[in-house]
Parts: C-alpha cells; sequence; structure tokens
C-alpha cells in the first residue's frame, strides 16, 4: 500500500473517533459519518488520479528514451563506411596491407641471417683441402613484396643482397581460380624435395642436409599444382629452364620437367599429429655438363665432395621423403639418387640421404603446411622477456651422408653427425646454435661450431 493511501485511512479514522466523542446525538453522528465517507471518496479519487499521471510521466520518459536509442542508431548506420579501394595496414608476422574489400593485399618482408664459424680439422683434410679458416658472413640478407591482385592473382618478388651483390630470388605471378589447378610463371623453386621447398626460415638445422646438393632449386618456368581431398594431398608440375641469379641469364638447351606428390595418411588436431609421405621425380637436360658438390654444412668452408663438370646430356632425379610429428616431437627424412648419363661411359648412380629428430623443451611443435607440404614457423607458447618468458626451445640431432663416386664420377663420399639447439625469442626472431662432426672418405674430419642470428619478418 502506498504512503498516500495510509495516511488517507489515517486521517479518516482520526475524523471518526473524534465524531464518536463530541457528538453524543445519533442523529448528528450519522451525519457526521456520511460526511466523512464522501470525504474520503473523494481522497481516494484524488489519489487515483494522482497515480495515474504518475503512471504517464513514466510511460512519456520510456517513450523519450526509446525515441534517442534509435536516433543513436540512426546516427551510427548515417556515418561513412570506407570505400572498398582504402587500404588498411596491419602487422600479422610482417608488415601487410589490404583494402576493404580485401580485393588488393600486399605484403613487405625480409630475412637477415648472421653466421659464426669455427672449425678444426685433421691433417689430412688440411693436405687435401687446405687450412679451414673460422669466419663470420651475411648468409642471407634478403627483402621481398609479394600478395594478391583482384584475389585470384599472386604475385613475388624476393631480392638477396648477402655477399655484397645483388641477386634475384623470386620473381613470379600466378593465377588461383582455374578449374583444376593453380597457375605459376616465372622465376621460383622446382617442386622438388621437402627441405629444399620449405623455407629457410624454418628449417632446423643452420644448413639443409647434405643430399640438398642434387635439389634443383630456383629455375625459370610454369607450373600447375594444387592440393586435393581436403588438403590430404598436394601435387605439382612444372617445365624450366636452368638460370643464373639474374633470373635472365638462361642456359640454351637445358630444359627439366619436375613434378612432386605428397600425402598425408595421418593428420589429426591440425597437425599435432600427423605423417607426410612424399615422392618427387625430375627430368634434367643439362647444358653439356652438370657439378654436384657440397661442403659439410656450413656456409663457410671448402667443398669435401666435388663432381667436378662432368659431361652429360641427360640426368633424372628421384627424391622420397617422410616427417611425422607427435605434439614437440619430430622426425624427418629424405632419400635423394641421381642418375647421370656420363658422356662415353656408363650412368653414374649418385645418392644422399639424412634422418633428424627434434624436440621441443617448451612444448611447441612444428606447424605443417597442407596447402604446400611444407613445414611453416615455430610460435612460442610464451614469448622472451627477461624474468617473464623464456621463448621456445628446440633439442636436434641430425645424421645425413652424401656419395659422389660411381663409375666414371669420382667426387668423394662425406658423412656428417649433427646436433644443436635452437633458440626461438618470438615468432620473427631465433639463436641457432649446430655442431657438426664430419668424415671425409680417405682425408679424415674436421669439426665444426656454428651460431646463427636471425631475423626475419
Amino acid at each position: 500500500m502506498m504512503k498516500g493511501q495510509w495516511r488517507t485511512w489515517a486521517l479518516g479514522l482520526g475524523i471518526l473517533c473524534a465524531a464518536a466523542l463530541l457528538r453524543p446525538a445519533a442523529g448528528g453522528a450519522q451525519d457526521d459519518m456520511d460526511r466523512l465517507k464522501a470525504e474520503l471518496e473523494a481522497q481516494k479519487q484524488r489519489q487515483a488520479e494522482l497515480e495515474d499521471k504518475i503512471n504517464r510521466l513514466e510511460e512519456s520518459q520510456k517513450r523519450k528514451e526509446e525515441s534517442l536509442r534509435e536516433e543513436m542508431v540512426g546516427v551510427k548506420e548515417a556515418e561513412p563506411k570506407p570505400a572498398a579501394t582504402d587500404f588498411r595496414v596491419y602487422w600479422r608476422d610482417g608488415l601487410r596491407f589490404a583494402t576493404a574489400d580485401d580485393m588488393f593485399q600486399m605484403r613487405i618482408g625480409g630475412r637477415f641471417m648472421f653466421d659464426w664459424v669455427w672449425m678444426s680439422e685433421s691433417d689430412k683434410i688440411k693436405e687435401d683441402f687446405g687450412r679451414q679458416e673460422d669466419g663470420v658472413r651475411l648468409r642471407r640478407g634478403r627483402f621481398y613484396i609479394g600478395g594478391n591482385i583482384h584475389e585470384n592473382i599472386d604475385f613475388m618478388l624476393q631480392i638477396d643482397f648477402a655477399g655484397g651483390e645483388v641477386a634475384l630470388r623470386d620473381a613470379y605471378l600466378g593465377l588461383s581460380d582455374l578449374p583444376v589447378a593453380k597457375f605459376r610463371i616465372g622465376q621460383f623453386k622446382e617442386p622438388f624435395s621437402l627441405e629444399e621447398l620449405t623455407s629457410s626460415n624454418n628449417i632446423t638445422f643452420l644448413e639443409r642436409g647434405l643430399p640438398n646438393a642434387f635439389a634443383p632449386s630456383r629455375n625459370v618456368g610454369f607450373m600447375l599444382h594444387n592440393s586435393q581431398f581436403e588438403a590430404r594431398m598436394t601435387w605439382a608440375v612444372g617445365l624450366f629452364r636452368d638460370t643464373d641469379d639474374t633470373g635472365f641469364g638462361v642456359r640454351d638447351g637445358t630444359y627439366s620437367v619436375t613434378g612432386r606428390l605428397t600425402g598425408l595418411p595421418w593428420y589429426q588436431d591440425k597437425g599435432a599429429r600427423m605423417l607426410h609421405l612424399g615422392m618427387a621425380y625430375s627430368h634434367r637436360d643439362p647444358d653439356d655438363t652438370v657439378q654436384y658438390r657440397a661442403r659439410p654444412e656450413a656456409s663457410i668452408g671448402s667443398r669435401f665432395v666435388d663432381t667436378g663438370n662432368i659431361a652429360t646430356d641427360q640426368v633424372d632425379l628421384m627424391g622420397a621423403e617422410a616427417a611425422c610429428v607427435v605434439g614437440p616431437f619430430s622426425l624427418q627424412g629424405e632419400f635423394i639418387m641421381a642418375w647421370v648419363d656420363v658422356a662415353e661411359a656408363s650412368t653414374a648412380d649418385l645418392s644422399g640421404y639424412y634422418a633428424q629428430v627434434s624436440y621441443f623443451l617448451t612444448g611447441e611443435r612444428r606447424p605443417y603446411s597442407t596447402s604446400s607440404g611444407t613445414f611453416g614457423s615455430i610460435k612460442p607458447k610464451n614469448n622472451f622477456f627477461f624474468g617473464r618468458g623464456l621463448g621456445a626451445w628446440e633439442l636436434k640431432a641430425r645424421y645425413s651422408s652424401l656419395d659422389l663416386t660411381d663409375g666414371a664420377v669420382g667426387g668423394g663420399k662425406l658423412s656428417n653427425v649433427s646436433a644443436g639447439v635452437n633458440w626461438y625469442l618470438n615468432p620473427n626472431a631465433r639463436i641457432m646454435w649446430d655442431y657438426v662432426h664430419s668424415d671425409v672418405d680417405k682425408s679424415g674430419n674436421a669439426n665444426l661450431a656454428m651460431m646463427r642470428l636471425h631475423v626475419f619478418f
């Protein structure tokens, strides 16, 4: 009951009690009682009118508030929207640009790798290859620009300044909306070898394994490629011509057809547990000669095995690859065979292989790209900040072997045992330490300690 009603009832009872005490006459008391009832009814009527007025005021206030909210929504809707061609700039592991409608996208990035190498070697190595000097070098100093035009055309231009000279690495255009496959033309990596196709930003060791001496790497050509069966399989095939680092020095009469096929028979939890299997093949028509050689998985020092120029007009390469990831543990290996049709001699069978393992002490895992069949960059669970985060720590070990001797070819045999640690400070910086024990057939051995400071974006 409202306070006004209590006051009305109290006033009425007081008047009735006073009338009963002051007016003993029965008839007068009845008249007073009737009058008091009339006054009470009138008071009730005024109270009802007051409550009705209050209700009307509350409803009016609600309507005003709703009208104000509608006006505010209208103002927001009336705000001008960005034009489809307006660029937004943002950071996602690199500097990126995109129009509001995402029809045009562009990214700018680069990588810088500084290497330190300390070497010791046996007397026979010194005799055969000379004294191996310690050294420091800028292993890679690259800038690139890439992106998409009208969603269906992609491009990449990458330049390397390491060594004081300008070298063209990637320069290509791609078309992505064809019915069956994507198309790429220009200079880029031939589809051969898991480790070669994995970016140098993401390989586990400072240098790729010894069998990489056979991998064709970048050349000029065109390629069809795609992923199938819900990205459980990738395929690529292309026609290429050998070129130099300028991208224009195409060698006459040099053609190659190269293809790669990969599959994921086991893939769970977005790659936290997976098994990758792949094969690649390349038929090559060299320009009279071909040469295979390798350092002991270092960017500085002598090449301990070298075939020299082999007179040939045909080479066939075959590669088999496998990789397994189970949480922080990974296993990877490749075998590459080269059949060189030596002029005026029998075919030389040259080969190489490696097997490597790695384990993240901090719980990260190697991310796998189902669209390319390669490994991506590590993102630490906690970036390094002194006293707050450790970054990501990875232990690693590898055995690799390369045999460049068969028949008329005497390039030598080399095997390496490697171990080391990688420290990922954040998704864009890491420090790498490698130790390599290298054994050269008939020449002795060498020991290498290496460190790399690596920044990329």
